[in-house]
């Protein structure tokens, strides 16, 4: 089953390194052979290319400029007359809004994130997928309504355990990063710099912390685009505050997460939005950090109590909850036991890439036997 993903490519967050998942572990599912078609030039294409899977280039897409939409879909009908693939998986509404128009049936959709209203969501929905996967039931129950006719499928994303370095040395990689006190208690948060992902909201918490001199934080993710970068001038004035200034390290754009993970101590990503998925949550419980959330959206699912502490998206609590971790190297050590066995039982590729194989094939036999192609509305 040939199956060509379709993106925009331009960023790199959760959904790109979905996507070189799925490219770097295809022997798990040899049934689907992936191939995929970006808009945009980027770490994400690169990186597909160094694991040694076909990328096509449509072209960069702007919304605001029609033509290229036009361009890139042109592109993307030369490519499926050259190829055959034989399901079309569009990852977002975006580009599937912008460039379904040029797939024909079969065609499906991986929703990364809730449904929302918008224009390319109306538009989207006229492009009549025929399966509609989703990251957690919780982006699943937004998009039943959108997607009426439409199987709507819940996919949870395969991560694959972290991988160390051979001569990895946690206690050199804690010197380099500013602990002077082996005993210290790192907290980690490795998100992308987005307001909802819950800088500020660490950052409100920990300042009710200031009198315990037994924690300090590390913050990893780089800024890609204007918005993030304001945001990170907010965060970092914040972080110069009285007790929290040295305490708060900016790490920027990191390429050894794994290594910062197994180095911390904890994981804290404080959402105010509701997580559609969250990668980083299962790989801190991949590499035995006890997990500190709010109570949103698809952590609720991804993150069993007996592997972290879910609070409201409230300093107090967070606080509290953090408090609680800092006092208890046992709990802390409990907890990241039974979240590695939960991640590693959970999500790895090998459960969950021939479940999404399975799901892409119901949907190839299904157009195969129906000259209709699509149920009606």
């Amino acid at each position: 089953m040939k199956v060509l993903h379709v993106y925009s490519g331009n960023l790199y967050g959760g959904v790109e390194r979905f996507l070189a998942t799925l490219a770097r572990e295809r022997a798990v599912a040899p049934e689907m052979e992936p191939a995929f078609a970006l808009c945009f030039e980027g770490a994400l294409a690169q990186e597909l290319r160094e694991i040694g899977v076909p990328v096509e280039l449509l072209g960069p897409v702007r919304a605001s400029r029609p033509w290229t939409a036009l361009a890139a879909g042109a592109a993307l009908r030369r490519l499926l007359d050259r190829h055959h693939p034989d399901v079309a998986l569009f990852h977002s509404v975006w580009p599937l809004a912008l460039l379904g128009g040029a797939a024909p049936p079969p065609r499906a959709l991986f929703l990364h994130d809730a449904v929302r209203p918008h224009w390319t969501t109306a538009l989207a929905r006229r492009r009549r997928p025929g399966l509609v996967l989703c990251n957690s039931d919780y982006v699943a129950a937004t998009a039943r309504v959108t997607f009426a006719g439409a199987t709507i499928h819940t996919s949870p994303l395969a991560v694959p355990p972290p991988a160390l370095p051979a001569h990895f040395d946690r206690a050199a990689l804690r010197r380099a990063l500013g602990v002077q006190n082996p005993t210290e208690v790192i907290l980690l948060i490795a998100a992308r710099l987005e307001r909802w992902k819950g800088h500020r909201l660490l950052l409100s918490a920990l300042s009710r912390l200031t009198s315990d001199t037994r924690w300090r934080c590390w913050i990893a993710g780089g800024a890609q685009r204007p918005s993030e970068r304001a945001y990170l001038r907010e965060l970092a004035s914040l972080a110069s505050a009285p007790g929290l200034s040295g305490r708060v390290h900016f790490l920027g754009h990191r390429t050894d997460v794994p290594q910062l993970m197994a180095a911390a101590d904890l994981h804290c990503q404080p959402n105010e939005s509701p997580e559609p998925f969250g990668i980083a949550f299962v790989e801190a419980m991949s590499a035995g950090l006890p997990v500190v959330t709010t109570a949103l959206g698809g952590a609720l699912e991804v993150v069993p109590p007996t592997a972290g502490l879910l609070v409201p998206p409230d300093p107090a609590a967070l606080a509290s909850a953090l408090t609680s971790l800092i006092d208890s190297p046992e709990r802390r050590a409990e907890l990241g036991a039974s979240g590695a066995r939960h991640a590693r039982s959970t999500f790895t590729p090998a459960r969950r890439l021939p479940d999404l194989a399975a799901s892409l094939a119901s949907l190839c036999e299904f157009r195969r036997s129906s000259r209709a192609g699509y149920p009606p509305r």
